[in-house]
C-alpha cells in the first residue's frame, strides 16, 4: 500500500521527514534505489519541486546519494561501524568473545520482542528464511546457509519492531557478513556444527512463531553461547596446527637436512 506525506507548514520538510521515517523503521534500506522523480512524487502525493527540495535536504544530511545520471539511492547506512578502532578491535582475538557476548544479549532481547510483536508479514519473512536455511543445509551449501543464517537473525530484529535494536543489528550484520570479527563459513564447514546450528535456528524460529518470548530468548542466547564456544575451539585448533607446521620447517628460518 502506498503511503502519502502528512503535509505540514513546509511540504518539503514533511517530505524529507517522511522519507527519514522510512529509513529509521527499516522500510528503506542502505543502498536502495529510489523511484524516478516523477513516480516518487506521485506516490507521495507532492509536487516534483517539493520532492526535489525534500530530497536535497536529505542529500545535505548524507542520507541520500545522487549519481552523475541523477539516479538516487539511500546512502550506505548502518552497514558497518567505520572507525579505525574497529579495525584495531577486529585484530584482537579476545574481541570476538566480547562481540558474541553482546550479540547474545541483543539476540535474546530481539527474539523475545519478536515473539510478542511479530505480525503476519514478519512471520512469513521468518518462514522464508528458515526454508532457505533448510534448503542450503540439505544441499550442503555452506555459503548459502551462512547467508540465510544472517538473514534469519536480521528478520528477528525486524520482527522485534524496536528501531534502535534493528539499526544496531544492521551495523553488526554488515560487519558479520564482511567477516570483520569472525568467518561464519568456518562454522558451516564442519558438518557436526552445521547440524547443531540448524537445530538452534529452528528453536529460535519455533519460539518466535509460537509467540513464546521466554523460549525464543533462551534459544537465541543458547545459540550465541554455543557459537562462541565452537569458534574458540576452532581458533585453538588452528593455533595448534600453525605451531606444528612451524616445527616441521624450523619456523622457515632453520636449515633442515
Amino acid at each position: 500500500m502506498d503511503r502519502t506525506v502528512n503535509k505540514g507548514d513546509s511540504a518539503a520538510q514533511a517530505t524529507a521527514r517522511h522519507i527519514e521515517d522510512l529509513i529509521l523503521e527499516g522500510s528503506l534500506r542502505s543502498g536502495d534505489l529510489l523511484l524516478p522523480e516523477r513516480e516518487m512524487a506521485l506516490r507521495l502525493d507532492v509536487s516534483r519541486p517539493t520532492l526535489r527540495q525534500g530530497l536535497k535536504m536529505l542529500e545535505d544530511k548524507g542520507l541520500i546519494l545522487t549519481d552523475a545520471n541523477g539516479v538516487r539511492r539511500i546512502a550506505r547506512l548502518a552497514t558497518s561501524i567505520t572507525d579505525p578502532l574497529i579495525e584495531l578491535m577486529s585484530s584482537g582475538g579476545l574481541v570476538v568473545g566480547d562481540y558474541l557476548e553482546l550479540r547474545g544479549t541483543l539476540e535474546g532481547l530481539a527474539a523475545s520482542l519478536a515473539a510478542t510483536r511479530a505480525n503476519d508479514i514478519d512471520r512469513q519473512t521468518l518462514s522464508d528464511c528458515m526454508a532457505r536455511i533448510d534448503q542450503a543445509h540439505d544441499n550442503g551449501d555452506a555459503h548459502a546457509e551462512a547467508e540465510a543464517d544472517a538473514d534469519l537473525h536480521l528478520a528477528v530484529y525486524e520482527a522485534s519492531h524496536n528501531i534502535v535494536l534493528l539499526q544496531i543489528m544492521r551495523a553488526l550484520s554488515g560487519m558479520l557478513r564482511q567477516g570483520v570479527f569472525h568467518n561464519r563459513e568456518k562454522l558451516f564447514a564442519r558438518d557436526e556444527v552445521r547440524d547443531v546450528l540448524l537445530s538452534q535456528h529452528r528453536a529460535i524460529y519455533t519460539g518466535v512463531m509460537a509467540r513464546d518470548p521466554a523460549a525464543a530468548a533462551r534459544a537465541a542466547e543458547d545459540h550465541m553461547i554455543y557459537t562462541k564456544r565452537v569458534l574458540s575451539e576452532i581458533a585453538a585448533a588452528e593455533a595448534r596446527l600453525e605451531i606444528s607446521l612451524r616445527r616441521i620447517d624450523g619456523g622457515n628460518i632453520a636449515q633442515r637436512g
